[in-house]
């Protein structure tokens, strides 16, 4: 590892021939000081990132790729997005995506390991790929990312040049709670038995949760990402201490961070691990809790496309859902307020418009009630959506709707 400033990075950047594809840390890693450079040094390329924030190069020329979309592609002129549940995308990298280019943003070596701190997540499988065919690997060392083990660590022989920056990382935006997430978390947390292992993403639905658990004992983490919310568990004692806290990314306030820092009891391991449905399985009482922009009376949830348009993607839903199912007392939650606010209209929807995300589900849980689907007949788990999930105003129009589709 030889170690260059910005101007240096930029001259060798330039000597790459053709469109490269330049795979970068995302969520809220992403180092945009070497981005800006790769964008000076570049005419033409392709940047991978997944859950891209503002940020992103926009200019003629440049392909933003993900199979995860974040607020910062959501608008990209030229999108590409490539659809791939979360445990595939490192097979991407080995296969029909290969990367010329990978940049990693570490914590400071110790003992010869840096480490991919806060986020590891598919970067481990980029750096196998981009090193198999000769590519080109940068680590941005910054003395402010916490240092985090497991898959995060990475040995400095496999990086060739590394660029050290000072800058605060990213604090994650704090979700409003409302009246409705509260009513939601309440109704899964009073589901989840001492001794649970848990995956839950991030927003004021899971946040609530973890905050409703703060009275079990023995609770285990096993998920893609965790967030501040945890940190509440550890506090009042919730977590099991002789088991670790595994993860592949984590994004939240600088007490998060400074909290992950070297912490023994936190595991960051790479996206084909933490994603895979037999791993996940393994867990004891795996409980998975995602949401969606709507589900049908077939219980199909659509959490990826809004009027046809990419919205988000397959992310880990996909993952935890098939792994929870077969975990021994394993429980899988979709979670959606049953009325949309900003749409104004129903979630619940009689047959899904958009492509499907997920289904078969343990249950669908809306402030409304729970609507248990798992182990049901396809008609008594259409009951259940409408008596228990749905929004009181569209109830009659959802029972016309499942007299026509064949489900009373």
């Amino acid at each position: 590892m030889r170690t260059i400033n910005l101007k240096q990075l930029e001259r060798r950047l330039s000597l790459i021939d053709g469109v490269p594809r330049v795979v970068v840390s995302g969520n809220v890693a992403t180092p945009w000081e070497v981005v800006d450079a790769i964008d000076r040094s570049i005419a033409s390329y392709r940047i991978y990132m997944l859950n891209a924030h503002a940020g992103v190069p926009e200019r003629a020329g440049v392909i933003a790729e993900t199979s995860f979309v974040g607020p910062g592609m959501r608008r990209h002129p030229a999108l590409s997005y490539v659809p791939s549940r979360l445990s595939m995308v490192p097979f991407l990298f080995s296969q029909t995506m290969p990367p010329d280019v990978v940049v990693l943003h570490c914590a400071p070596p110790r003992e010869g390991l840096l480490s991919l701190g806060i986020e590891v997540n598919v970067l481990p499988a980029a750096v196998d790929a981009c090193r198999a065919r000769g590519g080109l690997v940068i680590a941005v060392i910054n003395n402010r990312m916490p240092y985090t083990f497991g898959d995060a660590q990475i040995e400095v022989e496999q990086v060739d040049f590394a660029v050290e920056v000072d800058c605060e990382l990213t604090a994650a935006h704090t979700n409003p709670v409302d009246d409705s997430s509260l009513v939601i978390a309440e109704r899964i947390a009073a589901m989840i038995s001492d001794g649970a292992t848990l995956q839950l993403g991030i927003g004021a639905v899971p946040d609530s949760t973890l905050h409703a658990l703060a009275g079990r004992r023995g609770l285990r983490i096993w998920s893609e990402m965790f967030s501040d919310g945890v940190l509440e568990l550890d506090k009042a004692h919730a977590l099991d201490p002789a088991h670790p806290l595994t993860a592949s990314f984590c994004f939240g306030t600088r007490e998060l961070y400074d909290w992950v820092d070297r912490n023994p009891r936190v595991r960051m391991l790479r996206t084909e691990k933490t994603n895979s449905p037999a791993l996940i399985a393994a867990n004891r009482a795996m409980t998975s809790v995602n949401s969606a922009l709507e589900v049908d009376l077939f219980g199909q949830a659509n959490a990826s496309r809004i009027n046809a348009r990419i919205h988000s993607g397959y992310g880990g839903q996909t993952d935890f859902i098939v792994g929870a199912l077969h975990s021994p007392g394993g429980q899988a939650f979709i979670a959606l307020r049953s009325w949309h606010p900003k749409a104004d209209v129903s979630t619940v929807v009689p047959l899904l418009d958009e492509p499907v995300t997920s289904f078969q589900q343990t249950a669908i849980v809306t402030e409304q009630g729970v609507a248990k689907l798992w182990g049901y007949d396809e008609k008594t788990q259409a009951r259940h959506l409408i008596e228990q999930a749905a929004h009181p105003s569209v109830r009659a129009e959802l029972w016309e709707e499942a007299k026509e589709l064949g489900l009373t």
